[in-house]
């Protein structure tokens, strides 16, 4: 009887985090069907979720996210040895660092290595200097890879531009998760005054938005965009990070402090989005983001920053409202305009489910990433049938 291959999944860190979240999904999705490992450089839900689904975990403590030569010399000294012990058949390596790490290891041990790009480092509105040595490491690091997914055409697009991979290298593959939206390990809810915050109006619109309070993602406008909005509407930021502090400050010094709830990081995100009546992603860039999807599967009308992939996800005017990045009057009058109308936020949030399903499913996101795995082993196969015959 056959074995069945080896898939060893990589990452940087196993924190709650859209990348995360995909993670997870592909592991669940393939452990029927391969011989499912999982390494990150950090302990985290990923991990206990990948344990519960049957895969083997690793922890590679010298993976670390920041930029450090020596330390990065030795994550891949510590992948590398991981992969030898492994011997898997394929290496899939998602977030930048781990993509590099990953990449290297793969190319010294001669192991195949697909590279997942969860939005590119060097996307329009990422900050300059970033985008600059983003730029200089992926196309560096491109040809160690087989392949490279892009979670939206917009990056693949972006990639091709900037002559990072090739088309025989880039595929689109587009992300999906379950149409079950029950929360693992939820937790408990211990009042309806956690949720509503000051104002427990059942009549005032509840808008949502979940995510990291970091650089990428732009709180601040949202907030600024809710003190010009006047119209009846109560705001639920979730998440937490190194610029939270600052968003309660803005919060309070532009006097909607009130009108904001910050509920920190969630494991009951699902529950959470069921008790909204519309979802905010205000942001800087983005790849294809997980949440807009856990927003439409929950029906919600979605309000986002048309950047990345945003427009891949949202119909403009069908399943919600894209704004232009930072534009606080154009955020703002997207706001009042689904707070004031129960029938656009019920029609639009019915068309992002119905897109959800059409486009967003785990199913079909497995079987596109699946499709890549066939194609590189089948390139590997016909290398090694060529070498035999020339021999």
């Amino acid at each position: 009887m056959n074995q069945p291959k080896k898939l060893l999944f990589l990452i940087t860190k196993a924190e709650l985090g859209g990348a995360q979240s995909h993670v997870a999904d592909l592991v669940r999705g393939f452990s029927n069907r391969f011989a499912v490992h999982l390494a990150a450089g950090t302990p985290g839900p990923l991990l206990e979720a990948a344990r519960a689904a049957g895969a083997q975990v690793h922890l590679l403590p010298r993976l670390l996210r920041s930029i450090n030569p020596l330390a990065d010399a030795a994550s891949v000294r510590e992948c590398l040895a991981l992969v030898r012990r492994v011997q898997p058949d394929l290496i899939h390596a998602h977030s930048s660092k781990a993509g590099i790490v990953g990449r290297i290891a793969g190319r010294i041990s001669r192991t195949p290595t697909v590279f997942t790009a969860h939005g590119w480092g060097f996307s329009p509105g990422a900050p300059q200097k970033r985008r600059i040595l983003a730029l200089h490491v992926e196309r560096l690091m491109a040809p160690l890879a087989q392949k490279i997914i892009c979670v939206s055409e917009f990056d693949r697009q972006l990639a091709l531009r900037f002559r990072v991979g090739n088309e025989r290298t880039l595929r689109t593959v587009r992300g999906g998760i379950s149409a079950d939206s029950l929360d693992e390990n939820a937790l408990k809810i211990e009042s309806e005054s956690e949720i509503n915050g000051a104002d427990a109006d059942n009549q005032t619109p509840r808008f949502i938005m979940v995510a990291r309070f970091s650089e990428q993602k732009d709180q601040a406008t949202l907030l600024r965009a809710l003190a010009r909005t006047e119209a009846k509407l109560h705001l639920d930021l979730v998440g937490s990070g190194p610029n939270l502090g600052a968003c309660q400050e803005l919060s309070a010094s532009l006097g909607v402090a009130p009108r904001v709830s910050f509920l920190g990081d969630r494991h009951d995100v699902a529950r959470l989005l069921r008790r909204s009546d519309a979802f905010v992603l205000s942001t800087h860039y983005e790849g294809l983001p997980i949440s807009i999807l856990e927003a439409m599967r929950a029906a919600l009308p979605v309000v986002a920053t048309d950047v990345g992939g945003n427009s891949e996800e949202v119909a403009h005017r069908q399943s919600g409202i894209l704004v232009p990045r930072g534009d606080v009057e154009a955020l703002s009058s997207a706001l009042r305009e689904l707070a004031t109308s129960r029938e656009m936020r019920t029609r639009l949030g019915a068309a992002g489910r119905a897109k959800f399903e059409r486009e967003f499913t785990v199913e079909q996101m497995i079987n596109g990433v699946e499709a890549v795995y066939d194609e590189v082993w089948s390139a590997r196969q016909n290398l090694e049938k060529s070498k035999a015959g020339s021999q």
